[in-house]
């Protein structure tokens, strides 16, 4: 497995604080899946003999600080944390101008057939593709 890592960089909209000042917390599930789309698009679909659609099955986020207007550019790191059969665990980590890190998420995306609505398993290009990408953690730091 290589040690790759997808970065998405996004600015913080005007329209994304509440009334309190920060980021709210539904806008990071935006920045997430903008970040997890452009992985997808960039990285799997692209891959030759991908058979493209994924949903989520699953997503956890931990808040660890605010976002606020002048909190950008994030940076959202996209790693692999598992392949399965049908399946996939992407890590997110968002991170502010300062490299100081915001929240982390976790999704569990199904490979998924638009003709059936069920899904499909993966198959061997998108496996390769998305072991380039595997890690065991996100970096803390």
């Amino acid at each position: 497995m290589a040690d790759k890592r997808f970065e998405y960089r996004l600015q913080v909209r005007w329209s994304d604080s509440d009334r309190l000042g920060h980021v709210n917390n539904t806008r990071f599930v935006e920045y997430l899946q903008e970040a997890r789309a452009n992985f997808i698009t960039q990285c799997l679909l692209e891959a030759e003999g991908a058979r493209g659609a994924t949903v989520v099955r699953k997503l956890t986020i931990d808040f660890l600080r605010p976002l606020f207007d002048d909190s950008g550019p994030l940076a959202i790191e996209i790693s692999i944390s598992s392949i399965g059969r049908t399946s996939f665990g992407v890590r997110h980590a968002v991170r502010d101008t300062h490299g100081a890190l915001c929240a982390e998420a976790t999704a569990v995306m199904v490979a998924f057939d638009l003709d059936t609505q069920h899904a499909r398993p993966l198959i061997d290009r998108e496996k390769a593709v998305l072991a380039d990408y595997v890690h065991t953690a996100l970096d803390t730091e």
